[in-house]
């Protein structure tokens, strides 16, 4: 009976997100301090119910128990214990109850941790994400339960998909999700405020480690993707512009809009309307990126479901939730205006065009995505829009930007004054060209102009972020959580683009066909086939070759990469070998047999990729350092705020 204790408690955890609604939202309205108490107890119980619900489900796939449809349609009784464990959410049903469960954990998280916030602002909070637990909830009651019985009983399974038998489905898709569903905090805190009728900095000191949190999962998640495709796929590519990556990476990006207006309404009280819509957008277009994975819509090998239906049901809610939040910020709209001003050089200035450039890369994206798919739909015709249109696109919003980073890092609030630091900002630069000229001539050899443009802005950039913490500790001065944050996480940016550049200017790669005793050559490595013979697994058989890469007669690495046939499936499967050290990968992909033991090989050079993941990587630990600043634990009045943003402190 453990399924059916896991659909009772899921129904249970629906059935208390009304009252977490109602009460939050009508407590708060009429001000009855015992309605909104009750809100947190049905907080409680729904995170509990959800959590039971969900172990019932990991069970099952524990268990192997056939009888259940979905453990029956993703999982097999060779399959290795851990992938049969994730396996959980590894197809529609189960991804869509592990984000109830972290929705859940999410919501129990703010009514635990905003002790220092009014009552009433937490309970309408509360409500608001009772709303959107509630949808969820729904939409897997009536379309995605995971908990349907199989009559009879099946002797085993069809197996999880060959591509998601991998450690990177046990990290990506939670931290993924996590970051999704976290971006409804900063939904609800927005709400909430319209609700009420008052947007300051007080409430924006409240948002701002929510959505850095948020936003910390988000990039983690999306850069373990971009390195679980990286390896699998065997493609050898980090970012392939494909739809659903398009999905996740628009709400990271309107995510970094808001993170920095929230910084502007904090210290100056101004962006009041950016930093409302950007929050709605935000969680608006993690909504619209469920519809596309799970609708059909799409044709992606990260798509989960091709159900009409259920994508109905998505974009219904999608219109609800939008629709509501767009028509409440209508109407409380003149409340949120600002008489403060600013210079045109200001730093106020800087994140603007920040945002509004953020804003214009997201609206790029988001025609290039849904482009094709109304042509689609209006039977005008298909087309495809590929990586040419999106890596030009993107580069346009994205260069201007990246310009005013190192400016607008030292920029000071209402005016900013550049006489102590442009001739920093200056050598700093200089210092950027001659390095990038370096890089771009003497170590890897000339390729273009925006090669170096590139070397120059990662360089400048990275500098800059230096700048700041280095002064105050010379001077020994303090430092705050938000300033080395701030810091952190644009030379984790410097570094991204550091790699970027370098692998998409200096790569290499050929097809080649290979036997065992034959040598290619790539990029100054040779490499050679040794061994080739057959491998099994413990739900799988392979091909598997052995490599051995040498330069000048000196042994760097062997690797050993396989071709692999999952015995359910029957799905043929690259696994790449790579050699990865710190300034370049190395890869061999296996493709086809060819005859009288030969293969057809991909051989790979990728300058500087390791850069790409570590700078993302580093940008997230910056957000996650300045989500802990001291100041976010500490019950701030609404005068003190008032007066430090008279005196116009300048800070991150």
């Amino acid at each position: 009976m453990t399924v059916e204790l896991g659909h009772f408690a899921l129904i249970l955890a629906f059935c208390l997100t009304l009252p977490q609604a109602f009460f939050g939202l009508a407590g708060a309205a009429w001000r009855k301090p015992h309605w909104m108490a009750l809100t947190k107890n049905a907080v409680v119980g729904h995170f509990v119910l959800t959590a039971i619900s969900f172990a019932c489900l990991v069970y099952a796939f524990y268990r192997n128990d056939f009888s259940v449809l979905y453990v029956a349609s993703n999982s097999n009784s060779e399959l290795p214990t851990m992938y049969r464990l994730a396996a959980t959410w590894g197809a529609h049903e189960g991804s869509l109850l592990l984000w109830l469960l972290v929705q859940s954990i999410w919501t129990l998280a703010v009514a635990g941790f905003s002790r220092s916030i009014p009552e009433v602002v937490t309970s309408r909070v509360l409500g608001v994400l009772g709303l959107i637990s509630a949808g969820f909830a729904l939409f897997i009651l009536t379309t995605s339960s995971p908990f349907e019985r199989l009559w009879p009983a099946a002797l085993d399974g069809r197996d999880l998909n060959p591509l998601l038998q991998d450690p990177g489905l046990i990290f990506h898709p939670p931290m993924q999700y996590t970051g999704y569903i976290g971006l409804s905090v900063p939904f609800a805190f927005a709400i909430a405020a319209m609700l009420e009728g008052k947007l300051d900095s007080v409430w924006a000191r409240w948002v701002r480690p929510w959505t850095n949190v948020a936003w910390v999962f988000l990039t983690c998640g999306i850069t373990l993707g971009s390195w679980w495709a990286y390896y699998e796929l065997g493609w050898g590519g980090w970012w392939f512009w494909d739809a659903v990556e398009n999905a996740s990476f628009m709400p990271w990006l309107i995510a970094t809009a808001l993170i920095h207006s929230l910084a502007v309404t904090e210290k100056r009280g101004l962006f009041k309307s950016w930093t409302l819509l950007l929050a709605i957008t935000a969680f608006s277009l993690s909504v619209l990126g469920t519809f596309l994975v799970r609708s059909g819509v799409v044709e992606s090998v990260h798509a989960f479901a091709s159900d009409p239906t259920r994508g109905l049901f998505i974009l219904t809610f999608l219109t609800i939730c939008s629709g509501s939040a767009l028509a409440l910020y209508a109407w409380r709209a003149p409340l949120f205006r600002s008489d403060t001003g600013f210079a045109p050089l200001s730093r106020e200035s800087f994140l603007l065009m920040n945002n509004v450039l953020l804003v214009g890369a997201t609206l790029l994206i988001l025609l290039g995505t849904l482009y094709p798919l109304f042509l689609d739909a209006l039977d005008l015709g298909r087309i495809s829009v590929g990586p040419p249109y999106f890596s030009i696109a993107f580069l346009i919003p994205m260069l201007p930007m990246v310009m005013l980073l190192a400016p607008g890092m030292h920029a000071g609030w209402k005016r900013a004054n550049f006489d102590r630091t442009k001739r920093t900002l200056g050598v700093l630069l200089a210092i950027a060209v001659v390095g990038a000229i370096v890089l771009g001539t003497v170590v890897y050899g000339w390729h273009s102009v925006m090669t170096i443009v590139g070397f120059t802005l990662a360089i400048w950039v990275g500098l800059a972020a230096l700048v700041d913490p280095v002064s105050r500790l010379l001077k020994r001065q303090s430092l705050s959580a938000s300033i080395v944050g701030m810091s952190v996480a644009h030379l984790g940016l410097a570094l991204f683009m550091l790699g970027v550049a370098t692998t998409e200017s200096y790569r290499r790669e050929t097809d080649i066909s290979l036997s065992p005793g034959q040598t290619a050559e790539l990029g100054g490595f040779q490499f050679t086939m040794t061994r080739l013979g057959d491998v099994a697994g413990p739900n799988y058989d392979a091909v598997e070759s052995e490599i051995r890469i040498t330069r000048d007669g000196k042994e760097v690495a062997v690797v050993h990469p396989q071709k692999r046939t999952y015995r359910v499936q029957k799905n043929p499967m690259t696994e790449a070998g790579i050699d990865s050290r710190w300034t370049r990968h190395l890869l061999v992909s296996m493709g086809a047999p060819l005859g009288d033991g030969a293969w057809s090989l991909r051989l790979q050079y990728k300058p500087m990729v390791q850069f790409i993941w570590f700078g993302a990587f580093t940008m997230a630990f910056g957000g996650l350092i300045a989500a802990f600043d001291r100041r976010y634990r500490v019950r701030v009045t609404a005068d003190a705020t008032q007066a430090a943003t008279a005196a116009g402190v300048r800070t991150a």
